[in-house]
């Protein structure tokens, strides 16, 4: 146990997020999502759904400035206008925890796609359909980091 650090992020978890560099990515995956067969290393956090996820991650990770497009969520197949709530639930994460960034939609396969390039998938027992995010990481200003 750490001081300061959200208690959902195992020590898999954090050493995952320290690793990553400017311009990596991590998918947030609900529990349909096929994480065992896409590719990148798969971090197990059972009994977490995806918003607490989201949540807990954004408290350390900072999102892409660089870049037009930074999160991304899959978008309801047969009807890539809706906004489910999980969805809805991201963005008002999103934009507390990290500022203006506005959640880009991606059709599924195309989501798949992203996702098989990502640095790491965290495998969450989120039930709601559609509750998948994928984060793109930025940078840490000198300011950010810790002196002591």
């Amino acid at each position: 146990m750490l001081r300061g650090i959200h208690p959902i992020l195992n020590p898999d978890l954090l050493r995952a997020i320290a690793r990553m560099g400017h311009g990596d990515e991590i998918v947030i995956a609900d529990a349909n999502f096929p994480s065992s067969t896409m590719g990148p290393e798969v971090i197990r956090a059972d009994g977490v759904s995806a918003t607490d996820m989201a949540e807990a991650i954004l408290t350390h990770f900072p999102l892409d400035t660089f870049v037009p497009e930074t999160a991304w969520r899959m978008e309801v197949v047969g009807d890539p206008r809706a906004v489910p709530e999980v969805c809805a639930e991201f963005e008002e994460i999103v934009s507390r925890r990290a500022g203006s960034f506005k959640i880009a939609s991606l059709e599924r396969f195309a989501f798949y796609e992203r996702a098989r390039t990502a640095a790491y998938i965290v495998a969450t027992t989120e039930f709601r359909l559609y509750g998948n995010l994928i984060l793109k990481k930025g940078v840490v200003h000198p300011d950010e980091v810790y002196r002591g």
